[in-house]
């Protein structure tokens, strides 16, 4: 395949990437030690129900919050906002921590 097919086979793609940035707030935590337990608990048990990505973006070094980042890629923005939404809930009942806020983007390439 020459490379002008492929790249108008990309253009004729509906592609959709989601993407999730949730935020929770861990209480009684004394250590790093403690908080990458329950981070990593909210991590492998979304990935592994939904495979999806899903990691640690930001306040590494800051005890009491943990700000995760999800991500899903399709072509239906409807039904990924929906398993976003899905994995979001998931994550809150599991009851590790407590969910502060949540932010969905989709972007069509």
């Amino acid at each position: 395949m020459n490379l002008n097919r492929s790249a108008e086979l990309v253009r004729e793609a509906n592609m959709t990437v989601g993407v999730a940035l949730v935020s929770f707030r861990l209480y009684e935590i004394r250590s790093l030690k403690d908080k990458r337990r329950i981070v990593k608990s909210l991590v492998e048990k979304s990935r592994s129900r939904f495979k999806v990505t899903v990691a640690e973006v930001a306040d590494q070094d800051v005890y009491q919050k943990a700000s995760i980042g999800i991500a899903v890629i399709g072509n239906d923005g409807r039904v990924l906002n929906s398993v976003l939404d899905r994995i979001i809930d998931f994550m809150d009942s599991l009851g590790l921590a407590d969910l502060v806020s949540r932010e969905i983007e989709l972007i069509t390439v």
